[in-house]
């Protein structure tokens, strides 16, 4: 897939230079920290150096202080609470960590999440049902319920409270709870707005234990869930953000809960405990905001996709590793055959595009199949992404009903293109490149065409071309090793603080490159000024390149990030080669 290169702009001169001056680094760093917005040594120390006493006050979110009052109340009158979330990893991380607090302080308590398969997201007339049967008086929602006003409504009918803890974007018409807690509705002057909805129950217990006078301390146990929230749901590693992945990677490193340490072993990931300021943060054994991605979360995912979230609920609160050991080994039977029914759907998807010229010159991509396991429709429309680069909507089928999961590209707001279908859906929810939504099967067709039209009024060639956002074009000879202790320490990675991507022109094969895996390229590369030994670098996917770069001894330009690959405990610095131009 050709890809457009994009170097970003170089910022202000008097500020990198500034910046060169009072932190003693280099231009390329100086340029990156202002891409960042980082213009001052302030700045500069609180972004190298994220401290949670920086962390703002909860008091300032809007409803804060009803919320903590009607849960003081609720504990005190002996009334039973429900603590209700998504199944996703975000919904169960964020259930188990504000289930564990509270029921230090009440036995009046439990915790409940949706079946997928017959309950669908968000609150459930089914769920407010069995509250009701149980004499549950309060319930307290955890990533969703900001847009359940029917059946809020309902569940008020019933005598039931609601605290609502979202973090999606909110309708005009809020659910009738006691207290919504959610940064991005009106009048909120919480200053930071990109919160997970685990990070807003970290908040709400970090209210409660500042009315009770609980130590801050008390709460830090809390942050490795916090983080692999923050890890999977793809929010900005930015503001609060940062600073709670930043000293949550030090806790899942060192002493993370018992769920999270069986989740490792299951996965034979193996931790080496290490400062935050030394670590080597890429091909090593400490764990990154990535392995949280792709090795961690989707392991607590499965559970809610092939059977029920209750199970990751149950492995995160876990008081033994024993206890914990025994459900991430029937997780991770689960994960096994969520990998399978991804990849079959998979494939039926991408052979559903290959052979449709109508499919393959539309501006999105809309595909139905009654067969598809409804937990792994959202895997397949990013999936799909990669290879074809546009909004991609999957449907599948279940009592009757189309259930659809959506996924966005860069710069096409895909949440805004659905409230615009809004007409012909009977629920939707999401943010600007995830969605999820339901309607009637003979709507479908009437979506595809209105969706397809709504794209194709922003969607032009140059943004359904993949970017790569280039940081700072270098020479090789830049690459020094205080240049790399200083670039880990931008660290941890994520959205709005991607590893820096590189550009470096006029680089030859040094003649011992060769091909790897089914169509890698393992490469040492050099350039003809740079006087110590090549560089090593991976190239995934760009085997079809050897010949070029090896045999015919091409100049080519690439570009990269930097990182250091570990083996048999020697540490090299290696190139992550993003993408490769032959020059002529």
């Amino acid at each position: 897939m050709q890809k457009n290169w994009k170097i970003k702009e170089k910022g202000n001169l008097k500020t990198i230079g500034h910046l060169m001056q009072v932190l003693n680094v280099s231009e390329p760093v100086a340029t990156i920290l202002t891409q960042r917005n980082i213009n001052s040594y302030a700045e500069a120390k609180e972004f190298f150096r994220p401290s949670l006493k920086n962390l703002h006050d909860p008091f300032l979110m809007k409803n804060m202080g009803i919320a903590v009052s009607r849960i003081l109340q609720s504990i005190y009158d002996k009334e039973k609470i429900m603590i209700y979330g998504d199944y996703d990893v975000d919904g169960t991380s964020a259930v188990a960590l504000v289930y564990d607090f509270l029921s230090q302080h009440t036995t009046e308590i439990d915790f409940y999440i949706p079946d997928r398969h017959t309950e669908g997201y968000g609150v459930s007339y089914q769920g407010i049902d069995f509250a009701v049967e149980n004499n549950y008086k309060l319930i307290i929602t955890l990533d969703c319920g900001i847009k359940a006003v029917k059946e809020i409504k309902y569940g008020k009918e019933k005598g039931i409270d609601f605290i609502i803890c979202d973090h999606h974007q909110p309708d005009n018409i809020l659910p009738p709870a006691v207290a919504i807690l959610n940064p991005k509705q009106k009048y909120c002057n919480y200053p930071y707005k990109e919160l997970s909805g685990c990070g807003i129950g970290f908040k709400l217990i970090q209210a409660i234990a500042k009315t009770k006078r609980i130590s801050s301390g008390e709460l830090e146990k809390y942050l490795d869930l916090t983080t692999l929230s923050i890890a999977s749901d793809i929010v900005p590693i930015t503001g609060e953000n940062r600073i709670l992945a930043y000293h949550g990677l030090n806790i899942i490193n060192n002493n993370p809960c018992s769920g999270i340490e069986a989740i490792l072993k299951t996965a034979n990931i193996k931790r080496r405990p290490d400062s935050l300021i030394q670590v080597n943060y890429n091909f090593t054994k400490y764990l990154t905001i990535s392995d949280l991605v792709f090795s961690v979360g989707p392991r607590v995912n499965a559970s809610g996709r092939v059977d029920n979230a209750k199970n990751s609920v149950q492995l995160l609160i876990s008081k033994s590793f024993k206890e914990a050991d025994k459900i991430a080994e029937k997780i991770n039977i689960f994960n096994s055959e969520r990998r399978s029914l991804d990849k079959q759907a998979f494939e039926e998807a991408l052979q559903m595009i290959n052979s449709s010229k109508e499919l393959q010159n539309k501006k999105t991509t809309v595909l139905f199949s009654p067969n598809w396991h409804k937990g792994i429709i959202g895997i397949v429309a990013s999936r799909l992404i990669e290879y074809h680069y546009k909004p991609t909507v999957i449907f599948t089928q279940s009592d009757g009903i189309l259930t659809a999961s959506a996924r966005s590209i860069k710069d096409f707001d895909l949440y805004s293109a659905i409230e615009e279908c809004s007409d012909l859906l009977l629920h939707f929810g999401g943010h600007k490149y995830a969605a999820g939504f339901s309607l009637l099967p003979e709507k479908l067709k009437d979506f595809e065409e209105k969706f397809e039209k709504i794209a194709s009024q922003t969607l032009t060639d140059a943004i359904l071309t993949p970017k790569i956002e280039i940081d700072y074009e270098i020479d090789f000879k830049q690459i020094t090793q205080s240049f790399i202790k200083v670039l880990k320490q931008f660290a941890p990675y994520g959205p709005d603080n991607m590893s820096p991507v590189f550009l470096t022109k006029n680089v030859y094969d040094t003649g011992f490159s060769r091909t790897v895996g089914e169509n890698h390229l393992k490469l040492n590369i050099t350039q003809p000024e740079f006087r110590g030994a090549g560089f090593d670098a991976v190239a995934f996917g760009f085997g079809h390149l050897f010949d070029k770069i090896h045999s015919q001894n091409r100049p080519f330009s690439i570009c990269y990030t930097i990182e250091e690959n570990e083996w048999n405990n020697k540490i090299t610095t290696q190139l992550n080669i993003k993408d490769i131009r032959i020059e002529d």
